[in-house]
């Protein structure tokens, strides 16, 4: 679980409610932005010739490695001012080069992902779909949101319709996470990356080295990240 607060508020629960309704053998890694990565995308592109080379690899490394870990990516974040948090957005920027149209983790493709939201007011569906449109463009085939405006700044506060309706959403997405299969990448999906293969290969990526990354992976010679070798 990534939260795009620092606090345990209304979208924190929110999460805890669904990761509690997994029924499942689990082993749960969280962290808090800005508290575990407070940095701001510098738009050097040095993370475009080898992630390491990201001037705040160190600080990322340890979420990196959690989301390759994972079977299931969980990203909560409040809504403020109908979008993501600031500490939400600043990590979607710094993992920009996992997007298909650059240097993708074929890890990806084989996970699932929900993205939590809540607002005291409204956005909060909006602020859920700003940050999945993100996972999506990871090539994870299955990117779940949830938004829901529960008119209270805390979880004390919240009316209780509005509790109820969270819980009974979440032990039911919750159900669904236990019995899924194994997910399959979508056409969607499918083509974007062979859309971008083929600009690779006309040298048309954002830098040399993210065609040799294609390169050396095998995916201009016809193999793709979601089939096992």
């Amino acid at each position: 679980m990534i939260h795009g607060q620092n606090h345990k508020g209304n979208t924190w629960n929110t999460a805890n409610v669904l990761v509690n309704a997994i029924d499942c053998e689990k082993e749960v890694r969280e962290f808090f932005l800005p508290r575990e990565l407070n940095k701001f995308c510098l738009g050097c592109c040095k993370c475009l010739e080898g992630r390491e080379l990201c001037p705040f690899w160190e600080e990322k490394k340890a979420l990196h490695e959690a989301m390759i870990w994972a079977d299931l990516i969980i990203l909560t974040t409040p809504n403020y001012c109908m979008m993501p948090s600031a500490p939400m957005k600043a990590f979607i920027d710094l993992f920009y080069t996992y997007w298909l149209s650059h240097r993708p983790q074929e890890e990806m493709f084989s996970k699932r992902a929900v993205v939590i939201s809540t607002a005291a007011g409204t956005g909060a569906g909006k602020a859920a779909k700003l940050a999945a449109n993100c996972l999506s463009n990871w090539g994870i085939p299955q990117v779940v949101t949830y938004g829901q405006n529960v008119h209270a700044r805390s979880w004390d506060a919240m009316p209780a319709n509005k509790k109820s309706k969270i819980t009974r959403d979440m032990k039911k997405l919750g159900k669904k996470l236990s019995q899924e299969k194994p997910v399959k990448v979508g056409v969607k999906t499918r083509f974007m990356f062979s859309m971008f293969g083929v600009l690779q290969k006309k040298n048309w990526g954002a830098s040399p080295a993210e065609k040799e990354y294609w390169e050396s992976k095998g995916w201009l010679s016809g193999e793709k990240p979601w089939k096992k070798k």
